[in-house]
């Protein structure tokens, strides 16, 4: 498999191109906006360009990687000689069959289609397809080109050869696979979910305040990162859209996303990308500062709760 497309140029998409280029894949880009490819070359030099400044590639590497991309607003013409095409679409079931129904009808039939879904159920999304057995899950982590894992889904219906192929796939771009059984939040979320929705729900009944949670997870289980901290990061609606998947899913209560999630979601504070979450992002400073929602209250619990 040597021609790989990647729908959606968001940072997950852009960074899954960013790697596959690097690795000397031909990758053809694919978004409907071509403001949104332009905007996602330009934060693929800006990553490589780090990258050469530490030293870990060379000048030739960042010219040799931008020669393999290619950017397209037709999915037909950049799907038309795929041999794997990787969905990075945002985190919606519509917009996901939508687009493997498609993917299916302009992609040539012995190319293997996989979605980077974080919880969408891969024997769902294979089955508004004629070729379930070569529909799999590729959950990349984020950022794309740092992070080491790649977590294999498998659907119901696909076989151990495409298991194989994309297994062996994400080794040659340097990665180390983790198989799952799909299921909902498959590994990672499964577990990694209802650890940050728990942290919201100690915030949320008063327990401890942001810094403490974070401080006690971070110094503690030596988590790199607090998992408030983490939630912000990730995006709180892409956390509150995981929660629903395993609460409907298991039908069990403990994944019920804590009301102060919901209503941070409702309210627009989706954490680093809207600018505030249980932090404050500033553009340019990586201080940490804990937002006046929760600051201003000894408790750490918000006025509306």
């Amino acid at each position: 498999m040597k021609n790989i497309t990647v729908i959606g140029s968001g940072t997950m998409g852009n960074g899954i191109a960013h790697v596959f280029a690097q690795n000397g894949y031909s990758v053809s880009l694919v978004d409907v906006s071509e403001s949104a490819l332009q905007k996602a070359l330009a934060t693929i030099v800006k990553n490589i360009d780090r990258q050469v400044t530490k030293g870990l590639i060379k000048e030739e590497d960042k010219i040799n990687t931008l020669g393999n991309i290619k950017t397209f607003t037709s999915l037909k013409e950049g799907v038309a000689n795929a041999d794997l095409a990787i969905e990075a679409a945002t985190e919606n079931m519509t917009i996901k069959l939508d687009i493997f129904r498609q993917l299916d009808e302009l992609a040539p039939s012995a190319c293997i289609l996989a979605s980077n879904t974080s919880s969408i159920s891969i024997t769902k999304i294979a089955s508004v397809t004629k070729r379930q057995d070569q529909v799999i899950g590729m959950h990349f982590m984020n950022p794309v080109p740092m992070m080491k894992l790649v977590e294999i889904i498998n659907g119901y219906k696909t076989s151990r050869e495409v298991i194989e192929k994309v297994t062996s796939l994400a080794k040659a771009i340097g990665k180390i696979p983790a198989e799952s059984n799909d299921y909902p939040g498959f590994i990672a979320n499964r577990i990694l979910m209802p650890m940050i929705n728990e942290a919201i729900i100690a915030l949320y009944e008063g327990v401890g305040d942001v810094e403490q949670i974070d401080t006690v997870m971070k110094l503690g289980m030596a988590h790199p990162m607090g998992p408030l901290q983490l939630a912000d990061f990730i995006g709180l609606d892409v956390c509150l859209a995981i929660m629903n998947v395993l609460y409907d899913g298991f039908g069990n209560t403990k994944y019920a996303p804590s009301p102060l999630l919901v209503n941070m979601v409702t309210s627009g504070n989706l954490g680093a990308k809207s600018g505030e979450g249980f932090y404050k992002y500033t553009a340019g400073s990586k201080e940490l500062v804990v937002s006046e929602q929760f600051s201003k209250l000894p408790s750490g619990r918000p006025a509306t709760v």
